[in-house]
């Protein structure tokens, strides 16, 4: 086992290596995939895989989804979506100590069920949200945290980019992911409603509330959000309930909208122009990791490394629930210090058969749907988490006023709540399980 290991190890080490050189990732894997391809066979078999395997993985309709859920959540973005589902949980919420922090949270919420992106929910709620945080006195650092942990909730209530690129990578139904994660979704957005309200009972001040609306501009509010919230039942819905797949439910919710946007004269062309070409930046990126980490994944199922320590991790009798809390704390140390997509495109090819070989009492399947959604979880703590939260690092660009370290305090309460739900997700796989044996 040692040459294999050796050679695989060495892999990781210079890529790593040229991360840290901030080298782009894709291009780091495909380097290293491709060096490491060539060690282990010679470049004549590199270039006919490479003739055919970039056609391949691109020619696969599954990936059309991703450029789709990111242009409903772009046009979403731009068509001042998000702003409506603020004013709306405002207009419930706002006249409590801390009730605009809340909203955030209860529209991010919201606003997840048709972005998928949580760099794009933090950086809306930036701009529609820390106004009115301010104007009202909230503290600088508990605002920017509160929005950059509703950020998270961009990805943990379906549909979520990242668990279209897990589906993909190991192969398993997107739908069937979608329904396992938005129990913890939901619970995700219950406990920071519940760590907000406590802090709120330790530190007033932290968040004093808004004077009430008029009944006038409640109602308002609340019809004005009645059609956003009815394309996101629909996007999500239709997949749950077996109408879409999650391919067209995307390509729905892009026309409804996009239909919704034109109507209400908030989304002119040059937004529609934008959202298209900041869709095709996005995705281009995506993709160009996709191909990297396909490269690295073949040099490593050459090497087999991941197979091999797979059989021996399952040959020493470690306890199946032992090995996954040590890989779940690897994915929270790496999440910290790296971009979570690369993190999972370069983790899951040598962890997935790991986890997958152990005994946790239930079909492969299961637990594979299962682990997708642990890694979400802990993608969400990435997200926040020091030294490298990309949300923290996306609100303190909007709050430049605002010293980063202010905004990681505020995030801890947030960070405390997801450690809780992580290890209740952990304890009872049934979280993440139930809604797919309920509907499947």
């Amino acid at each position: 086992m040692a040459p294999e290991f050796a050679l695989a190890a060495t892999g990781f080490a210079v890529l790593l290596g040229l991360i840290a050189l901030r080298a782009p990732i894709a291009l780091a894997m495909l380097l290293v995939g491709a060096g490491g391809y060539v060690h282990i066979l010679d470049a004549n078999a590199l270039a006919n895989y490479l003739k055919t395997t970039p056609y391949h993985l691109f020619a696969n309709y599954t990936l059309s989804v991703i450029p789709l859920f990111i242009l409903m959540g772009a046009l979403a973005e731009r068509g001042g979506l998000a702003r409506d589902l603020f004013a709306a949980a405002n207009a419930l919420l706002g006249r409590r100590p801390g009730g605009l922090a809340m909203s955030v949270v209860g529209a991010s919420a919201a606003f997840g069920a048709v972005c998928g992106s949580s760099v794009a929910t933090t950086a809306t709620f930036g701009r529609a949200a820390l106004p009115e945080l301010r104007r009202y006195g909230y503290a600088p650092g508990f605002a920017t945290g509160a929005i950059a942990a509703g950020g998270t909730l961009g990805i943990l209530i379906p549909p979520s980019v990242i668990l279209v690129v897990y589906a993909i990578s190991t192969e398993q139904n997107i739908a069937k992911l979608f329904m396992a994660a938005l129990i913890p979704g939901l619970i995700a957005t219950l406990f920071y409603l519940l760590a907000i309200r406590l802090w709120m009972t330790l530190r007033p001040e932290l968040g004093p509330p808004a004077p009430p609306p008029a009944p006038d501009e409640r109602r308002a509010a609340l019809l004005r959000v009645l059609p956003v919230m009815a394309i996101a039942l629909l996007v999500v819905g239709g997949i749950y309930g077996g109408v879409f797949t999650p391919t067209e439910s995307a390509a729905v919710g892009c026309v409804l909208v996009l239909a919704l946007g034109l109507a209400r004269r908030s989304l002119p062309w040059r937004e529609v122009k934008a959202a298209l070409l900041g869709t095709a930046e996005t995705s281009a990126m995506i993709f160009a990791i996709l191909l990297g980490a396909e490269v690295f994944n073949a040099f490593l199922a050459l090497s087999q490394a991941p197979d091999l320590l797979a059989v021996w991790v399952s040959e020493q009798d470690f306890p199946p629930y032992g090995v996954l809390i040590a890989l779940l704390l690897t994915y929270v140390i790496l999440g910290a210090v790296m971009d979570e997509l690369a993190m999972i495109l370069l983790t899951l090819p040598v962890f997935f058969p790991v986890v997958t070989a152990l005994d946790f009492g239930m079909t492969t399947e299961e637990t594979a749907i299962w682990f997708g959604v642990l890694v979400l979880v802990v993608v969400g703590i990435g997200l926040m988490a020091p030294p490298i939260g990309l949300n923290v690092f996306v609100i303190s660009a909007i709050a430049r006023d605002v010293p980063i370290a202010r905004t990681y305090a505020g995030v801890l309460p947030f960070l405390a709540t997801d450690l809780l739900r992580l290890a209740l997700c952990v304890a009872f796989p049934a979280l993440s399980l139930w809604l797919v044996r309920l509907l499947t």
